[in-house]
């Protein structure tokens, strides 16, 4: 009897040791499901096509292709302890792939002050080789700086002689002196910060993206200038830059 009381006893202690160690905390899932919309208006895959929709400039503009990369998907503590996920995914609205991302890693519940993600790749991520991008054509050419896009969007509008043009609306590392020494005036990825969330179970977070913000704020952007040929523009990369940090926005929170 003896011997089993100090065996129990010993069995609590190790238990109760193990418990307070963190790495053996229960982990979560964190998911990303990314809802797209023109002002509110649900855009689903079969909204593309007919030329619907009017920018805050009042062009009037269809879609034919809208997809974009998100990465580094990083949860930071209250005491500015980083969880960075070297993670990326290609969210493609045309084909409604790559809607919903779920990455590997599994996290600690608890209190968040951000939980945040890169729209595109960072510089040493977008000098990293992709086999998926590669596959998706979504390569930068090499006289342009190479790496990878952040963003393709493609339509057409109704242009000033009242007559459809395409637009290519195509983000990348803003790039000056296109050719074999290619310069960077500055970075156009950005950080998307949802803010602070309390996370206790797997956790689903909805990414609202209002296309409309892409020509709206703080550029109004006018198709019948900025349509084509927009990726040696270093200008109209970086006013791209500018508007894209309006469009992502925290949605419900589900756990």
């Amino acid at each position: 009897m003896k011997r089993l009381f100090i065996y129990t006893m010993l069995s609590i202690f190790f238990w109760s040791c193990n418990s307070d160690d963190p790495s053996e905390a229960p982990k979560v899932s964190t998911t990303f499901k990314f809802i797209h919309d023109w002002d509110g208006a649900l855009i689903r895959d079969y909204n593309f096509g007919p030329i619907q929709y009017t920018t805050a400039n009042g062009d009037l503009i269809s879609f034919e292709r809208f997809r974009y990369v998100i990465s580094d998907i990083t949860f930071t503590k209250a005491n500015g302890e980083q969880i960075e996920l070297d993670v990326y995914n290609l969210v493609d609205l045309t084909t409604e792939t790559n809607m919903e991302y779920t990455p590997e890693t599994r996290i600690t519940p608890g209190d968040y002050s951000s939980v945040s993600f890169t729209f595109g790749l960072d510089n040493e991520d977008n000098a990293e080789n992709y086999l998926d991008l590669n596959s998706a054509n979504f390569n930068v050419p090499d006289m342009l700086g190479g790496g990878y896009h952040y963003m393709q969007f493609d339509g057409k509008f109704i242009n000033s002689n009242m007559m459809e043009q395409g637009f290519n609306y195509h983000a990348i590392r803003a790039v000056d002196n296109s050719g074999a020494n290619p310069s960077f005036p500055q970075d156009t990825f950005f950080t998307i910060d949802l803010g602070a969330i309390t996370i206790t179970n797997d956790v689903e977070f909805e990414v609202n993206v209002n296309i409309a913000e892409w020509f709206k704020t703080p550029n109004l952007w006018d198709l019948n200038v900025y349509n084509q040929m927009l990726m040696p523009n270093s200008t109209a990369q970086i006013l791209m830059y500018e508007n894209g940090q309006d469009a992502f926005s925290l949605g419900n929170v589900l756990q």
